[in-house]
């Protein structure tokens, strides 16, 4: 049974439109219950969760051994399996991610401006939970512990709709973190405040995103083509991003040493996340010593090349698989281990190539030079640029952020990895002595 889900043959029995709407009007008077819980219940909770997660790590690596042969039938490559896979290691990283997020200062509350008024009246805004999140996500069964502990800790309440591939795992991490809670606050945690949608139905996913009278926001995670459906048929405010072209630039005065551990990380660490490098630009001036090196690196790792002519020719005889790069290569997101390479003539090439192409996710020079890299961080119009450091960076633990919601390249709102502050609204509160506007 799903996670707090009713009865399946009551709920089986329910229109779509109608099993939905009952998710969310569950999940409203969640999140009006989990506003009322201080920190320290937070903290306690989240806690629990993640021993309560260690503690059944054997039950959850079951569930993702059904997960990861659904997957391999469903035909999903090595680098997506490897998104969906669960070992000790990162049934680990998981629980170090909520007792990362319990330490972090609670932002709920936090005074974000006051003032008062000429007339006496003073005025506070004050940071507060959003009220009912939907995350969307595909493969990373992680995801499901991350958002379910942000959302937790800023008082929203959440509804999680994972794959179909991750639906064994995805369950079993909520009904341990549900019932952790439980265990930990009794009563007072409140009863729907984790769900998981009971269906695989993909109308469900429209279904629930009309209910703008109780869901508040959308957070899709996965590829371009999911985010992009999500963004399309929601009538609730989605926060996104619809890909991840992430560049490396290997300026004229970089160290070569240093960009090539770089380059590397970036392409081949986990090929099929979205802060991966997808290009790597190489400035003329460094290009005849670089590629070849690189190429041969990246040869290694059986990282298939698609570069431009001046590229191809200077490592023809360092790498086994390269094609040609067309004109659609530049913009797309591979998540696979392939690179599109280009030589480029200086910082501002890389920069218009940067602006044209790419995602506006993330982006790095690497060089000796600050006044080219300062050109480089204030010209790449992306939600994180780097200097002589990793794309890979981009995310919310990386960025001290605890466990991540998600990553934003929307420019209005939240921007960049997602943690506890993003998941936060505010509102004015007004003080007064009887003042009435003249």
């Amino acid at each position: 049974m799903a996670v707090n889900s009713p009865a399946l043959p009551y709920f089986a029995a329910m229109s779509l439109l109608d099993q939905m709407t009952q998710l969310a009007q569950q999940a409203k008077a969640a999140a009006r219950e989990l506003a009322k819980l201080s920190t320290d219940e937070k903290n306690r909770a989240l806690l629990a969760m993640a021993d309560a997660l260690e503690a059944q790590a054997q039950q959850l690596k079951e569930a993702n051994a059904k997960d990861m042969s659904t997957g391999a039938q469903m035909g999903l490559s090595a680098a997506m399996l490897d998104r969906l896979k669960l070992d000790d290691k990162r049934i680990a990283a998981m629980a170090k991610g909520l007792r990362e997020v319990a330490a972090l200062p609670d932002p709920v509350g936090r005074i974000l401006d006051e003032r008062t008024r000429p007339n006496g009246l003073r005025l506070q805004k004050i940071a507060t939970p959003i009220g009912v999140v939907v995350i969307i996500y595909e493969s990373r069964p992680n995801v499901t512990a991350d958002a379910a502990s942000l959302c937790f800790k800023t008082g929203n309440a959440t509804i999680l709709r994972g794959g179909k591939e991750a639906l064994n795992s995805n369950t079993v991490i909520a009904e341990t973190m549900v019932a952790a809670g439980r265990a930990a606050l009794g009563e007072r945690f409140p009863a729907h405040a984790i769900q998981v949608v009971p269906t695989t139905d993909r109308k469900a996913i429209p279904a629930l995103l009309s209910l703008t009278q109780y869901v508040d926001l959308c957070m899709p995670r996965g590829g371009e083509g999911l985010i992009r459906a999500v963004a399309e048929c929601s009538k609730v405010p989605v926060i996104k991003h619809y890909k991840g072209v992430c560049h490396v630039f290997v300026h004229a005065a970089a160290d070569l040493a240093m960009a090539e551990s770089i380059v590397m990380n970036a392409k081949v660490q986990r090929p099929a996340v979205c802060n991966a490098a997808e290009t790597l630009l190489v400035d003329k001036a460094v290009a005849d010593k670089f590629l070849p090196a690189i190429a041969a690196k990246l040869d290694e790792k059986k990282v298939e090349l698609r570069a431009d002519a001046e590229s191809t020719a200077l490592i023809t005889h360092y790498a086994s698989r390269i094609t040609p790069a067309t004109e659609q290569d530049w913009f797309t997101e591979y998540n696979d281990y392939i690179l599109n390479v280009r030589v480029v003539d200086g910082v501002k090439a890389a920069i218009d190539h940067i602006n044209h192409y790419g995602s506006a996710h993330s982006d790095s020079i690497v060089t000796s030079d600050e006044a080219a890299a300062r050109q480089f961080l204030a010209e790449v119009d992306s939600a994180a640029v780097y200097w002589n450091a990793s794309t890979r960076f981009t995310d919310g633990g990386e960025f001290g952020m605890g466990a991540e919601i998600g990553i934003s390249t929307d420019k209005i709102g939240a921007r960049g990895p997602m943690g506890l502050d993003e998941l936060c609204t505010y509102k004015w509160l007004g003080f007064g002595s009887g003042q009435v506007r003249a």
